[in-house]
């Protein structure tokens, strides 16, 4: 079993806690979902579990970790620099499990997720894969592996449909327990029976941490009851108290206005009054002893994001794109012919295909039409934050543009309504985690008053308790959205038209995930 003993987690850069006093036991049978929002440390802890000094470099830690014995597999968010400039050969060569594996068990590996035995062999540079095939590979050598336990960091991101469905399955049929963290409200319905829920209260400044062993819409739904009769409750004691204390006001008048009265008549009567305004005084002190004892507003770290202003509509009767392409390549190979896209007004738009099919190539064709236009305010957010941003600048200098005493004014409110705090605004955007970044660029289309958004995976790096928040911000938007994503509820709540990305070009597809709205 993996166990964690009086578990302490603290940023070095800003002395920040991110964990206070975690006990843990991962125990066999276990899918543990940790969930969270963004920033909150979620990465960290699962790499301190694998190996402590990936986290070293910025997080320090005390407590009781223990792992001896077991041979844990590790799926990390993204792969560290140096893995992306080797080629796939090389890569999979450093999993001691893919060079103990035989040809069978490769291929048996490589089909149920859905790719050809080769790629473990492709003398390609693992940076020219697509988010989706470095994903799927590094699952390959993981099951190849067939470690003790499974650490999990965003498993689903940049998975097609169908290999997300074959990844709930692998959770659920695990033999080992697998802790994993997740984005993807539908996976952690799917699979979790454990959550652990990491939460930043009080400005950042106060650490929580839950464990329940339940599934995942259970503690949301339990969650939100006790808060809600726990709030009900504290509203209800604050409302007694009031009433209470108008009374203790009254009494409190009459006695001190008696006393005055009877000081002035006879001053040897007023023994009796200040019996009474003895008694009086005893009354507030345990008024006071009882207010201390009210139940507390529950203290909770909520989803915070900013909508778009009405002012970002697109007239129904406009082109937004009418886009053609004859052949779409990367790298020489054509991986799809006579691409033929026409989108009107408002529309909200997903596209969907396997893994590879090159589905992010197109879309930045697209956005390489639509942002010059000048009729229409386009906005691009790639799967890869670095493509569009440099990673040195600060989320102050990335949203600034006339640096003006006012316009910085509004950035930094607007990064603090989203919960950044004054010293993560001046941090350079490349230590944020994958949500931060995610609502920097959220939050410079808002600014920016963007009326068509393209965007690819937009909901990968939101927490599970943010993701309806961006789900109803996004299905309201009054403008044009043209995007990319394997996320079922993101295209059963937001998109109205769905396509599949095919050889043959796009065709239009049922969205089967509308009735899970």
């Amino acid at each position: 079993m993996l166990q964690i003993r009086h578990l302490q987690v603290t940023m070095k850069k800003d002395l920040r806690p991110l964990l206070e006093d975690l006990n843990f036991t991962l125990q066999p049978g276990d899918k543990a979902a940790i969930i969270g929002e963004e920033g909150n440390g979620k990465s960290t802890l699962l790499k301190l579990l694998y190996d402590p000094a990936l986290a070293e470099p910025y997080a320090e830690w005390s407590g009781e970790i223990h792992r001896e014995g077991m041979l844990l597999g590790y799926l990390p968010q993204e792969l560290p620099p140096e893995a992306r400039e080797l080629t796939a050969y090389e890569f999979c060569c450093q999993s001691p499990g893919f060079l103990d594996s035989s040809p069978k068990e490769q291929a048996r590996a490589a089909a149920q997720l859905g790719f050809s035995p080769d790629l473990f062999y492709a003398d390609r540079q693992m940076r020219t894969f697509s988010g989706g095939e470095k994903v799927k590979l590094q699952l390959g050598l993981l099951t190849l592996a067939r470690p003790d336990c499974c650490l999990l960091d965003e498993p689903s991101n940049d998975l097609d449909i169908e290999t997300l469905e074959w990844l709930e399955r692998f959770i659920r049929e695990s033999q080992a327990p697998v802790l994993f963290i997740s984005h993807d409200e539908a996976l952690l319905e799917n699979t979790a029976n454990v959550i652990l829920h990491m939460e930043q209260l009080r400005r950042k400044t106060l650490p929580r941490h839950t464990v329940a062993r339940m599934g995942y819409r259970q503690y949301v739904e339990e969650r939100f009851q006790k808060f809600a009769h726990q709030e009900q409750l504290a509203r209800k004691e604050r409302e007694e108290e009031r009433k209470q204390q108008e009374r203790f006001q009254k009494i409190q008048q009459k006695e001190e206005h008696q006393q005055n009265a009877v000081s002035r008549q006879d001053p040897h009567g007023g023994r009796l009054l200040k019996k009474k305004m003895k008694a009086v005084k005893s009354m507030e002190r345990r008024f006071d002893r009882e207010r201390e004892d009210m139940t507390e507003f529950p203290d909770s770290e909520e989803a915070i994001l900013v909508g778009f202003p009405a002012d970002t509509a697109v007239p129904a009767g406009k082109t937004v794109a009418d886009f053609t392409l004859p052949r779409l390549e990367v790298e020489g190979e054509t991986l799809a012919q006579h691409i033929r896209l026409y989108v009107r007004g408002p529309e909200h738009l997903g596209i969907i295909g396997k893994n590879g099919a090159g589905k992010t190539t197109l879309l930045r064709q697209i956005a390489g039409e639509l942002l010059p236009r000048k009729d229409l305010k386009a906005a691009y957010m790639p799967q890869d934050y670095g493509e569009t941003v440099d990673q040195e600048l600060t989320p102050v200098e990335f949203l600034a543009r006339t640096w003006e005493k006012e316009e910085l004014t509004r950035v930094r409110t607007y990064l603090g309504s989203m919960k950044y705090t004054p010293q993560e605004q001046d941090h350079k955007i490349r230590e944020l985690s994958g949500g931060q970044k995610a609502k920097l660029f959220f939050l410079k289309m808002i600014l920016d008053g963007a009326n068509v958004l393209i965007l690819d995976e937009p909901t990968r790096n939101f927490s599970p308790l943010s993701g309806p928040v961006i789900r109803g911000i996004l299905e309201d938007f009054a403008g044009c959205i043209i995007s990319v994503s394997h996320d079922r509820k993101y295209l059963g709540q937001v998109c109205d038209t769905l396509y599949r990305l095919t050889p043959q070009g796009l065709e239009e597809a049922e969205n089967q995930w509308r009735e899970q709205r």
